[in-house]
């Protein structure tokens, strides 16, 4: 091996073999990662105000129907966003549910982007999705530029994001049930357009917060619709299979079982969609479906999880639950 060292190369103090005799990458190099460049930074935050525009109007339809204790309505929906171009000052209503999702979902990614950091992998910027929908998005996401070296970086990559924008969430979902309107009809698909689900945490908060109402009667407030958006995607990201952040958390602990869940979600989500009439999830079926073919870089160092790691994948699994519904919508 050339003992002379590129200059964004250092030695780590400990150098580990791999079966071979062979230093193992990771652990002899400590690959400082550049900052990404400064158009990048001109892209996210562009990306950042689309959204922000976006989720505005969605939160304006959100407000206009809480205001009038009624579900949300496609015809609100299309009149929020005609609002965007005729009236842009309008939409300051739907400042309170813009900006709480847009923070949840920004420290989802920033987990991500500091775990990166913290471990020395190249990461882009976080880049948002603005998109004319319900909520006003599809998310956000960043690019992994090098690969994940360790099972351990592995696990902090995939869990920091998801736990974070959870524990954002929870406060905001709080807020949203304290201050949620009880509205019998919004669960009614005959007298509502649009019938959101409720995850297994929301019914305990309606539980202790509202007793004896359900939570499919309860209108929440726009801070908590936000909320219930945050927590909707940490399930997705959650889903223990291909490149989420879930499947990151399984691989890190047992690449056989990785394989097997890739191999088996897809169906469940197949049947899933059948019995719950929700088409969402054969999307999501396709999508692991097509992960599959993506090639997956190898991790070199395979030291397995602490302990402290170990109780963080069962949290990443118990706020999955809580998180997950059979049909979102």
């Amino acid at each position: 091996m050339n003992d002379t060292l590129p200059q964004n190369l250092t030695p780590e103090i400990s150098p580990t073999f791999d079966l071979q005799g062979r230093p193992r990458p990771s652990s002899y190099y400590a690959i400082v990662p550049p900052h990404p460049p400064l158009k990048a930074l001109l892209l996210a935050i562009t990306l950042f105000l689309l959204t922000l525009c976006t989720c505005l109007a969605a939160g304006a339809q959100f407000a206009a129907a809480y205001a009038k204790n009624q579900a949300v309505s496609f015809d609100e929906f299309a009149h929020s966003f005609a609002l965007f171009y005729r009236h842009p000052a309008a939409l300051a209503s739907g400042l309170p549910f813009a900006l709480t999702l847009l923070l949840i979902l920004l420290a989802h990614e920033l987990g991500h982007f500091f775990a990166c950091r913290h471990h020395h992998i190249h990461a882009s910027y976080p880049f948002f999705i603005p998109a004319p929908t319900l909520i006003g998005t599809f998310g956000a996401f960043i690019l992994l530029r090098s690969p994940i070296r360790t099972t351990r970086a592995l696990f902090d990559v995939g869990a920091s994001g998801p736990l974070v924008g959870f524990v954002l969430a929870v406060p905001a979902l709080i807020y949203g049930v304290l201050h949620a309107k009880i509205v019998p009809t919004i669960a009614d698909p005959a007298k509502a357009d649009v019938v959101f689900g409720a995850p297994l945490i929301m019914h305990f908060f309606a539980s202790f917060l509202h007793p004896g109402v359900k939570a499919s009667s309860l209108l929440l407030h726009p801070v908590g619709r936000a909320a219930w958006v945050g927590l909707f995607a940490t399930s997705l990201n959650l889903l223990p299979a291909g490149q989420l952040d879930g499947g990151h958390i399984l691989r890190s602990y047992s690449l056989r079982a990785h394989r097997l869940v890739s191999l088996l979600l897809p169906l469940v989500l197949v049947a899933l969609g059948f019995f719950q009439n929700w088409p969402g999830w054969y999307l999501w079926a396709g999508i692991l479906f097509g992960l599959r073919f993506l090639r997956t870089p190898p991790v070199y160092d395979s030291t397995p999880l602490d302990t402290q790691r170990r109780w963080g994948a069962l949290i990443a699994l118990i706020a999955f639950l809580l998180c997950f519904m059979p049909a979102p919508i």
